[in-house]
């Protein structure tokens, strides 16, 4: 058990009373709408984003029911087409991303020692953008109206005359629409880290999933322009009939790919980088050793950040640019191994020295790292030009990509919800059922995904509705479909051992896991102002050093209570020096009626009633300039039940 399980901080009830009275917030309809606390949010992004990523997984299930035989007439081409483009770009933007942003919205705060995100009600604006996205995209599914052009829409492919109707204009406003979102998170995530952290908290004790977490939202607003111009001009040319992907009209076709796999490869890792970070913050715990390396896995999360932007034309192999150039692009990504690499060896290092506890959390860790290996080394044999051309665009890549992202992200996934699911909801959950999870997982991951690297090499292009039999691709096409059907049993098996923690499961302790980081020095679920006393940090490892749980004790100066309002510390960016208090906003139904606005927005240019778009804009508009208008009167405390 941590040191600062051991001995709890020890603030006055009369302080506690205080701090639930300013922090805590009305248990009525108003209150659940205008919601800023960090806790709730990130736990609306874990559930929403976990509902996305069911309704991609039927999709794929429908998918691979319809290859498990050659000719097989379960999905016409039209319906398989809508299913793949929103499977992948659901998978890719609906749940990924945001399943990390929702661990980091939650997790920040908390392992930083501060009291809320930077810029809550902006936090709360993100969450409502983030859900009105994904039901603007996933609406158009049930009406026939879905994206068809794959989670990449290649131009030409996806122009008025090649795609006509709704489909890609659903999908150029709901991935512009998302991108304020994904924007919105990134620059909170950037403050909160650099100026919200306990005093002592240098950058040299920050948390590693903290370190992924901000490198990730960096790479965020450099790699997410791209995208949202890429998908401007698209509308544009779709639906004002500009010209530039039209080489007719002095456009050009290869204009689409480069915008896209700016950002497309950066966000390869911005998905996988917090989930890197992820496996640094459980490995401790179940090793009883701190990470080895940590400087190394640290410049490893930034090298990866920084070259993750030289490698995009890899994707570009086989489309006729100059032999010279694909050179360049071949070295970056043989080079970008070399920082994953570190932090591979640092986790295996940490195993080898410590002493392990086999619990799910880290039996999914290993899973992680077991499929993470297989992916990056198909991923190294794609940085070779002569062997990317001779399989591109074939189920190969498909097997690659699933091993690189499945295993990257949603093994790292499952570790968190296992090992937070404790601190999140106050429960604890089914061992049993956890491990018969990860075993139907893991068997069923890689009897799916691998039998597609045969089947790619024996030339089965990706994106085929259908196939004839006698190609040798029926066997490896039936076993990936049966193995699809076992990792969606070891999916659901997940819901149903969170189901049961969360109707029959024993109250959690504080710090169930003996875990290093100051989110485990809080009650489970946390109080919403997280911390009776501002906590101090002494060491890379707070939660196993005594000198935290003094640094809350009796003793704490009221310097780090902070009980008379909504109150946090700010201090320096680099040693983690106080500087002054922060007044945090309250509660308010503005972030909702902005996102309102904007939905209004996105519907109007998609249904061109421009005249709705102008209302939606307006009404956004007024409510932000009320949002951002200067007020000296305080906020009057939430009327709170026990």
């Amino acid at each position: 058990m941590s040191a600062v399980a051991e001995r709890p901080a020890a603030a006055g009830s009369e302080v506690v009373d205080r701090l639930a009275t300013h922090w805590g917030e009305a248990p009525t309809v108003r209150g659940w709408f205008a919601t800023v606390d960090h806790k709730r949010i990130g736990r609306r992004y874990l559930v929403t984003a976990g509902v996305f990523f069911g309704l991609a997984g039927v999709s794929a299930m429908a998918m691979r029911t319809q290859l498990a035989g050659p000719e097989a007439g379960l999905l016409s081409p039209q319906e398989y087409n809508q299913l793949f483009s929103m499977h992948g770009t659901a998978m890719i933007f609906l749940f990924a991303t945001p399943m990390l942003f929702g661990f980091g919205n939650f997790l920040v705060p908390l392992m930083i020692g501060a009291r809320d995100m930077a810029f809550p009600r902006l936090n709360a604006f993100g969450y409502w953008v983030f859900l009105f996205a994904g039901v603007f995209m996933w609406a158009s599914l049930p009406a026939g109206a879905a994206p068809n052009g794959g989670w990449f829409a290649y131009v030409p492919l996806t122009d008025e005359v090649n795609s006509p109707g709704l489909h890609l204009d659903v999908y150029t406003l709901g991935l512009l629409f998302l991108g304020i979102s994904t924007t919105a998170g990134a620059i909170n995530f950037i403050v909160t880290a650099l100026k919200l952290r306990a005093p002592g908290m240098s950058l040299n004790r920050v948390p590693i999933f903290v370190w992924a977490i901000v490198a990730t939202s960096f790479m965020v607003l450099f790699a997410l322009p791209a995208l949202n111009l890429d998908n401007a001009l698209l509308f544009l040319d779709r639906r004002f009939g500009t010209h530039f992907f039209d080489p007719d009209a002095g456009g050009n076709v290869l204009l689409w790919q480069h915008l896209f796999w700016i950002f497309g490869h950066p966000d390869v890792y911005i998905i996988v980088m917090p989930a890197l970070g992820i496996v640094s913050a459980v490995l401790p715990a179940f090793c009883r050793r701190g990470l080895v390396a940590y400087p190394l896995v640290v410049l490893g999360i930034v090298s990866i950040a920084i070259i993750s932007f030289g490698v995009w034309a890899h994707h570009m192999f086989a489309t006729g640019l100059p032999q010279l150039s694909l050179t360049f692009f071949s070295a970056a990504s043989s080079i970008i191994t070399i920082p994953s690499g570190l932090q591979l060896f640092a986790w295996l290092t940490t195993m080898l020295l410590g002493r392990l506890v086999i619990s799910p959390p880290f039996l999914f860790v290993i899973g992680f790292i077991i499929t993470f290996v297989i992916g990056g080394f198909t991923g190294a044999m794609f940085a070779l030009t002569a062997f990317d051309q001779q399989i591109t665009d074939s189920y190969f890549v498909v097997a690659h990509f699933h091993y690189v992202l499945f295993g990257g992200a949603v093994f790292p996934i499952l570790a968190a919800t296992y090992f937070w699911l404790p601190k999140i909801t106050g429960r604890m959950f089914s061992q049993r059922l956890a491990r018969w999870a990860f075993w139907l997982v893991f068997i069923g991951m890689n009897v799916t995904f691998f039998p597609m690297h045969l089947a790619g090499l024996l030339g089965m292009p990706r994106r085929v509705y259908t196939y004839p039999g006698g190609l040798g691709w029926d066997p490896w096409n039936l076993l990936a479909t049966v193995g699809a059907y076992v990792l969606a049993a070891g999916l659901l098996l997940v819901v149903v051992s969170i189901v049961h923690a969360l109707r029959r499961g024993r109250a959690a302790p504080d710090d169930p896991w003996g875990g290093d980081g100051l989110e485990w020095a809080t009650s489970s679920p946390p109080e919403p102002y997280n911390f009776a006393v501002l906590p101090e940090v002494h060491s890379r490892y707070p939660g196993w050093d005594p000198r935290t749980s003094d640094s809350v004790g009796i003793g704490a100066t009221e310097d780090r209570i902070l009980a008379d309002g909504r109150r946090t510390i700010r201090t320096s960016e680099l040693d983690g020096r106080y500087e002054q208090p922060v007044e945090m906003p309250a509660e308010t139904v503005r972030p909702l009626v902005v996102a309102l606005g904007l939905l209004f927005v996105f519907g109007g240019l998609l249904f061109a009633w421009y005249w709705v778009a102008a209302v939606g804009a307006v009404v956004a508009g007024v409510t932000v300039a009320g949002w951002l208008w200067p007020s000296d009167r305080s906020p009057e405390p939430a009327q709170v039940t026990a």
